[in-house]
């Protein structure tokens, strides 16, 4: 099995901030990952919309950590399981566990990634043209090298490390567009 990806929103992080949101669907997952600050909340469920998906068939949402600008609009998928670093969420059960190698489905799981935040995890989709990294381990492609957020600068190295040596063919940052990964990417 496969997964696909797309981009729902392209985040920002300028004079105003939004976050990137990613949606991954896999046998019986439909996954948004971050649906945190955006302009409006058309720009989630719009494109959710146009490809058929009601927000209440939305069965998990993966949060890469807890800054508003990525889990402000969770509540916009009242029937979803709710992701982080230490445990899964529904209604009001807390199931404690580590997302570290979590399986959302076949062909997506969970890694911790430290650095930004000390609780940072990215959702890994194996699709049919490779490994796609949905992660703040980068803003954008741009930049900044060094995270001016970041928890523990040494601890994002190494997990930007670990994440590259999986060799990802797409990176889907916490506030740009996706790219491949390059030489550049450090």
């Amino acid at each position: 099995m496969t997964a696909t990806v797309q981009i729902l929103t392209t985040g920002y992080a300028s004079d105003r901030v939004a976050g990137t949101v990613t949606l991954i669907r896999d046998t019986d997952v439909t996954i948004v990952v971050d649906p945190g600050m955006v302009a409006h909340r058309g720009l989630i469920l719009d494109p959710l919309s146009e490809l058929g998906i009601d927000p209440n068939d939305v069965t998990d949402v993966v949060f890469s950590h807890h800054h508003p600008d990525h889990t402000l609009n969770a509540a916009l998928f009242p029937e979803a399981r709710f992701h982080d670093h230490w445990a899964i969420y529904h209604r009001d059960v807390w199931e404690d566990r580590d997302a570290d190698g979590f399986e959302l489905s076949p062909s997506v799981r969970l890694i911790r990634t430290p650095g930004h935040t000390a609780e940072d995890i990215t959702t890994l989709a194996t699709t049919g043209t490779g490994l796609v990294a949905a992660t703040h381990l980068w803003w954008s492609a741009d930049g900044p090298e060094d995270d001016p957020l970041a928890h523990d600068g040494d601890q994002l190295k190494a997990s930007r490390e670990r994440l590259l040596a999986m060799e990802p063919t797409l990176i889907i940052p916490g506030h740009g567009a996706a790219f491949a990964p390059t030489g550049r990417v450090r």
